[in-house]
């Protein structure tokens, strides 16, 4: 479970973790810049296997590749899901230089199917630094994060309350 205070608990322990700039919402809008309420499955993710191996644990994840994207353009059929790059429409490249993304899940926020504007994009990621934040996302520190993902079972949830 993850609130306002920016601590997610999970496995029993306290996780401090980084938010949306625009805190925790409900009705969550593409831009917004906040973190959605409910309660998120991770439907997989990707790693960066030039800078780690792939974490252990059950989700699902697949090696970041140069033209990885992701599309966050209400425009775009496309909208909220995985792209090749380039891409014609508004996306985020997945391959970062910056290390946030050298990790990161798929939450199932608006993906089955994607309401166009309802918000795009909500992964868990490495964070820039404590408790900086971020475009909606959750964000932890990079071995917290590894340690989520060996310890995530197909029940768990990631749950966010404002």
């Amino acid at each position: 479970m993850v609130g306002p205070a920016g601590v997610a608990r999970f496995g029993g322990h306290a996780l401090p973790c980084a938010l949306g700039r625009g805190g925790i919402r409900a009705g969550k809008r593409e831009g917004d810049g906040a973190t959605p309420v409910g309660t998120w499955r991770i439907e997989g993710g990707w790693y960066r296997a030039d800078r780690m191996a792939p974490p252990r644990g059950r989700i699902p994840l697949i090696p970041i590749g140069p033209r990885d994207g992701w599309s966050d353009d209400p425009r775009d059929a496309a909208y909220n899901g995985p792209v090749r790059l380039p891409h014609p429409f508004s996306h985020e490249r997945m391959r970062r230089g910056d290390g946030l993304y050298d990790l990161v899940l798929v939450l199932d926020h608006n993906r089955h199917p994607p309401v166009p504007g309802a918000g795009s994009a909500i992964f868990m990621h490495c964070w820039r630094r404590p408790r900086y934040p971020t475009a909606g996302c959750l964000a932890f520190a990079p071995p917290v994060l590894r340690w989520i993902v060996a310890r995530w079972t197909p029940a768990s949830r990631v749950v966010i309350r404002a």
